[in-house]
């Protein structure tokens, strides 16, 4: 596993693919994601320090999750199928138990933003990633 930050966020507000971009937190590689203009606004918003006067989508899930005695512990993205992400967002209960929900990486990153909680890629997908874009 490979921890990785929020590096750039690129919204084109005519198209409907946004992209953000991961960069290895003490290294150089990167790992660009497309992702939708919701999710692109949600972490746009939320990084930019804005406070919605009502709870945005993400900032409610976030909300819930504390209100159940849990916390949003680290995200991890494990796989890339057929051109697309999965992550997991691994909660921590109360009680120390650890619990992973399947959720896309967009989700994923706009909570990870909310609760200042890691991001963690798996290696392969990195590779995988660096290998298709040289290709390009």
């Amino acid at each position: 596993m490979v921890e990785m930050e929020l590096n750039k966020i690129v919204i084109d507000e005519k198209r409907h693919d946004q992209l953000i971009v991961l960069k290895e937190k003490n290294g150089e590689r990167i790992l660009p994601i497309v992702i939708g203009l919701a999710e692109a606004s949600a972490i746009k918003l939320k990084i930019s320090g804005f406070n919605p006067p009502r709870p945005l989508t993400h900032d409610l899930l976030h909300e819930t999750i504390s209100h159940l005695s849990a916390t949003i512990d680290r995200i991890v993205i494990d796989k890339l199928e057929e051109n697309t992400f999965h992550a997991k967002i691994v909660l921590k209960t109360s009680s120390g138990e650890e619990k992973s929900i399947d959720a896309r990486p967009s989700d994923s990153i706009a909570l990870a933003v909310r609760a200042q909680a890691p991001i963690f890629v798996e290696d392969g997908i990195i590779k995988q990633s660096e290998i298709f874009n040289k290709e390009k």
